[in-house]
């Protein structure tokens, strides 16, 4: 922790010494346009009698402004993003000192119909979610929070390498991170942009494309021609309303075109910056080097394509400027050739965007899961084994509890079994679950998990601890729960999982409960799943005097001088001290 905490604070005084540097360049660029205006204003005040001379020392001094100007810009953008560098590394050094509750905790993501999402803080207030999360694009935030509930099971080594890869890259990470939040686009616009590419419709789709350039070709021509005095003034401003005749007869269809690309701007120049860095990454594992491909284009490369839009989008917007509005509406014929050339843009990447997008927010994503593995040096990765072992795992914990809290277990369970687990109230059997829920998709997602070695094969994860009745539907509790029971079945039938059930039928009475659990934890031995069941039902534990296959393990606690003690140590048998009398008793209830 202390290594991983100096290197934060090393990144971040690296950052704040640039910072200052580059503030001085500033203050120094603003300083010498002061001095370059005043010292033109000066110049042409004392040649002013001179012919021509005002007018070459103030067109030296408007280009000299100008230059500056564009080096004062230059610098901004630089010192936004070291002060976007050094707020990364404030945050990081915040986050290892388990302060996260204030980050976007994915609340939108929760889904009481998912096959674990619900059950096990992966998104919320205080989730897993909220604590790995680092995206900076809402694409990339939703496509992180796919990768968690996907449960895929296919390529985890090559995800593990890709990760390991990534993780390493720290200044890449932070640059990357950096240039996607310099950007705030438009969330929504963002989201829907593929969508919107695909349906567009083109408004100039008949008139010529090469009108425009003739057009503009011939005043530039006929205002040569007055410059000489070859021609009356008259024509060429008979031939600027004409130009702007014709404008007005299209303006409602380049109007059309303008509203709806105008706020994709900084959705587009956000997504070429993050294309640029890709490209010119060079990545070793077989993972990252296959989405990196799928950006490459054999004429050019898709940040080129992403910026010659972005440009567009820019050039689209000077038509609010009034002399480009006018003048280059009535000379150039402005808004119909720009209109033509975004969709031009659009008929010729509409088909291809959608994958560009999703490749950077895939590096969004994975840079979330790269930082948590950088962050993480002690957590293992895992083994994968093609074994009858499901699972084994040594010191195994939740990554959310402080590490001078944490009580971690070992567990082993192999194919085809089910453990049940009793114990006292508050003992952590239901952390344990969350535990080995979350090492299951943290290792399916080619994460390390929280373990001194952790060894597996690769299962999907389905859970049940957290049933609620529905008002909406008219739902009771017990209904609730069985909807859920019949959705493990069916699942099951189809696919091998790893199930984790806490307490089930918790909304019946005891016999009924006793004889269906009993039903359904048979049921479940002749699925070729593997499992855990928490359950405060002692009489559940007399399946593994029937199935070999079921073994029952517990969470004790210890009442000693009047006082409750958890070690919180997963044993093996059945629970013999229970706690709930102690407790009402202890705390005054009865």
């Amino acid at each position: 922790m202390e290594k991983l905490n100096n290197f934060y604070i090393n990144r971040l005084k690296e950052h704040q010494k640039k910072l200052n540097q580059i503030s001085k360049r500033i203050n120094l660029i603003r300083l010498l346009r002061f001095i370059v205006f005043l010292g033109v204003a000066i110049a042409v005040y004392l040649t002013f009698h001179y012919a021509y001379i005002p007018f070459v020392v103030g067109s030296i001094g408007g280009i000299l402004f100008s230059l500056l100007v564009v080096k004062h810009q230059g610098f901004k953008e630089k010192r936004k993003l070291i002060k976007i560098k050094c707020a990364f590394n404030e945050n990081e050094i915040s986050m290892l000192n388990g302060n996260f509750n204030n980050k976007p905790d994915g609340k939108e993501f929760i889904n009481p119909h998912h096959h674990y999402s619900n059950d096990i803080d992966l998104f919320g207030k205080g989730s897993f979610f909220q604590y790995l999360n680092r995206t900076k694009t809402m694409r990339g935030k939703r496509t992180l929070a796919s990768i968690l509930t996907k449960n895929n099971v296919d390529a985890i080594e090559e995800k593990q390498k890709a990760l390991q890869e990534l993780s390493r890259k720290t200044q890449w990470r932070e640059h990357f991170s950096a240039l996607a939040q310099s950007i705030s686009p438009n969330h929504k616009k963002a989201l829907t942009i593929s969508t919107w590419l695909k349906n567009f419709e083109a408004k100039l789709s008949g008139f010529p494309v090469v009108f425009p350039k003739i057009f503009s070709g011939i005043s530039l021509v006929l205002i040569g021609l007055v410059s000489f005095g070859l021609i009356s003034f008259t024509l060429i401003t008979i031939w600027f309303f004409i130009g702007l005749s014709i404008s007005a007869i299209y303006f409602n269809k380049t109007q059309y075109t303008y509203n709806s690309i105008s706020n994709l701007r900084d959705v587009f120049k956000q997504y070429y910056l993050l294309l640029e860095q890709i490209e010119i990454e060079n990545f070793t594992s077989t993972f990252l080097n296959r989405k990196k491909s799928e950006i490459k284009k054999k004429e050019k490369k898709a940040s080129i394509i992403f910026k010659a839009f972005s440009n567009i989008l820019d050039a689209f917007d000077q038509r609010n400027n009034l002399i480009i509005g006018v003048v280059g509406n009535g000379l150039f014929l402005w808004d119909i050739h720009i209109a033509l050339k975004a969709e031009k843009w659009i008929k010729t990447y509409q088909s291809v965007v959608e994958n560009w997008f999703h490749v950077v927010d895939f590096f969004d994503a994975y840079n979330s899961l790269a930082v948590f593995t950088f962050n993480h040096p002690n957590y293992v990765f895992p083994a994968i084994q093609k074994e009858s072992q499901t699972i084994k795992a040594l010191d195994l914990g939740h990554p959310l509890l402080k590490a001078s809290n944490r009580v971690a277990n070992n567990f082993t369970i192999d194919n085809g079994e089910f453990f049940i687990i009793t114990g006292a109230n508050m003992a952590g059997k239901s952390t344990f679950l969350r535990t080995v829920s979350l090492a299951i998709i943290m290792a399916n997602c080619g994460l390390p998990v929280c373990a001194s070695s952790f060894e597996y094969t690769p299962i999907k994860l389905i859970t049940s601890m957290r049933t609620s009745d529905s008002l909406t539907n008219d739902e009771s509790y017990f209904y609730s729960e069985l909807k859920r029971l019949k959705f493990i079945v069916n699942e099951i039938s189809n696919a091998t999982y790893f199930i984790i059930l806490d307490e089930i039928l918790k909304g019946t009475n005891s016999k009924d409960k006793a004889i269906g659990s009993n039903q359904f934890v048979e049921k479940l031995t002749t699925s070729k799943s593997t499992g855990i069941i928490a359950t405060h039902d002692i009489s559940l534990c007399a399946l593994a005097d029937e199935y070999s296959q079921i073994q029952n393990y517990y969470f004790d606690a210890e009442i000693v001088t009047d006082e409750l003690f958890f070690d919180y140590t997963m044993k093996k048998g059945v629970c013999k001290n229970m706690n709930a009398s102690f407790l009402l008793k202890k705390m005054g209830i009865v």
